[in-house]
């Protein structure tokens, strides 16, 4: 398949974006592989850990952005402030939801006594990240963007 047709348009922005976040996943699900040493494929589809994905993409989208239009357009900051919204989301909002979710499910097992599924179930812990995970992600998504742009560069050339 010929890649070289989406180089400089608003299609290389959407493919470093999404593909920079599914690349993250599998990476975040590899990370969870060599520290747990157990295997967890609904990590795939889960927000939280290592590297956040949701940087990954918002700042493969902002770079893409800044490589086709450059870097002091106005589409480029117009992509790097919604990628510091959606950054400080993750490692502020996000995560302080998990810890109050933890919080709560202790509460709840220490009154119902071990059964969560007659208080509506556990909730969900991993829901943010840490400003190292954000961080990582963010550079991982700014290194992937830089790759698929010069890998389309080189397959217009060549």
């Amino acid at each position: 398949m010929d890649f070289s047709a989406i180089y400089n348009t608003g299609y290389e922005v959407i493919f470093s974006a999404f593909t920079g976040i599914i690349t993250a996943q599998i990476i975040k699900c590899i990370v969870f592989v060599i520290i747990k040493r157990n295997i967890d494929l609904r990590l795939f589809t889960t927000t939280g850990g290592m590297p956040s994905s949701h940087s990954a993409g918002v700042m493969g989208l902002s770079t893409a952005v800044g490589l086709i239009k450059g870097f002091n357009s106005i589409e480029f900051a117009i992509a790097i402030g919604f990628a510091c919204i959606v950054m400080y989301d993750a490692a502020g909002v996000r995560r302080a939801a998990g810890k109050q979710a933890a919080c709560l499910n202790k509460i709840i097992m220490d009154i119902y006594k071990q059964d969560l599924a007659e208080a509506g179930g556990k909730l969900k812990e991993l829901l943010g990240h840490t400003p190292m995970q954000v961080f990582v992600g963010a550079t991982y998504g700014v290194c992937y963007a830089y790759f698929v742009h010069k890998l389309l560069s080189s397959a217009t050339i060549g």
